[in-house]
């Protein structure tokens, strides 16, 4: 079976619109936690893989490698390799970042409230390695079967073609 093709395209997310409920934050389904020391993350990353994975930074909008890629395959985390989204759930939002309807499953990302910058959102991290991702914002109406766009920058993935997916 695709991996392409192995969860129901309408499964409903639920994102936090508060704090978030321990009993129901995602975790890691089949991943081991990805703990390294600041050193550790500043020598592996470029400043800018490190700033955004590890400080929580935007990149700019229209600048980053996937905003406006159509290549099929699977996008990975860029800090720890685990598989985030597919192509399948990725769509043209016009707002100049990597936009997903869903994450590839359950437990590959988690949620954090963000009140940082006089906005109240939800920030999107990597359940594996806790690398910041970017945002999930619902409800905007872009006709998406969850109805949520997921605003990811593009230096926090790793887009592995669908021709090379296994190998």
């Amino acid at each position: 079976m695709s991996i392409f093709n192995n969860r129901p395209k309408a499964m409903p997310l639920a994102v936090p619109s508060a704090e978030p409920d321990p009993g129901t934050a995602t975790t890691p389904l089949e991943h081991n936690p990805v703990e390294k020391t600041d050193a550790q993350w500043r020598q592996e990353l470029t400043p800018e893989e490190y700033r955004v994975l590890r400080q929580a930074g935007t990149e700019r909008p229209y600048t980053g490698e996937y905003w406006d890629t159509h290549t099929r395959g699977v996008y990975q985390c860029r800090a720890c390799g685990t598989e985030l989204f597919t192509s399948n759930e990725k769509f043209d939002s016009h707002c100049g970042w990597p936009s997903f309807w869903a994450p590839l499953a359950d437990g590959t990302v988690r949620y954090i409230h963000d009140r940082t910058m006089g906005m109240d959102r939800v920030e999107v991290r990597c359940a594996t390695c806790d690398s910041h991702l970017g945002h999930v914002f619902d409800g905007e109406g872009y006709g998406t079967p969850t109805d949520q766009r997921f605003c990811i920058n593009s230096v926090s993935l790793k887009l592995v073609p669908a021709d090379d997916a296994g190998k």
